[in-house]
């Protein structure tokens, strides 16, 4: 099974903006820091840039949040790069003659979808200033 960490990533990107703010914003180095590639930054970041959450200016490595870190929620990070597929899957492939088989996609629906739920409205409670500050003190731990 593969896992996508946009959402990871995305997050990783803003507080990266924020605690490094004074410092270098280029993708390449946070590319670094996510061990991952420049362009994925890029394209993180303009994915964050269409849902208003940073402004970038082309041609200059100077990207900035649109609002308080307080203000933003995982959620919104996560909308924002488009992970609007379900967090639960259910297996489509069930043998509709077997007691189990027949009923268990519709009672997973339902039970997953209550999860999903959960889990969206604790994502909209938790934001990037929760996850910043809580950077900085596991940093002041080491």
């Amino acid at each position: 099974m593969k896992y996508s960490y946009k959402l990871s990533d995305a997050i990783h990107i803003l507080t990266y903006l924020i605690i490094y703010k004074d410092g270098d914003l280029s993708s390449k180095t946070i590319a670094d820091s996510i061990e991952s590639n420049a362009s994925t930054v890029r394209n993180l970041m303009s994915d964050l840039r269409s849902a208003g959450l940073i402004t970038t200016k082309v041609g200059s490595a100077s990207p900035a949040l649109n609002a308080r870190p307080s203000e933003i929620s995982i959620l919104d990070v996560y909308k924002a790069v488009n992970m609007d597929h379900n967090l639960l899957h259910i297996d489509p492939k069930t043998n509709p003659q077997c007691v189990v088989g027949g009923s268990i996609q519709d009672v997973l629906d339902d039970a997953y979808a209550e999860i999903q739920q959960s889990a969206f409205q604790k994502m909209d409670e938790i934001t990037i200033a929760d996850i910043t500050e809580g950077i900085l003190q596991r940093q002041q731990q080491d």
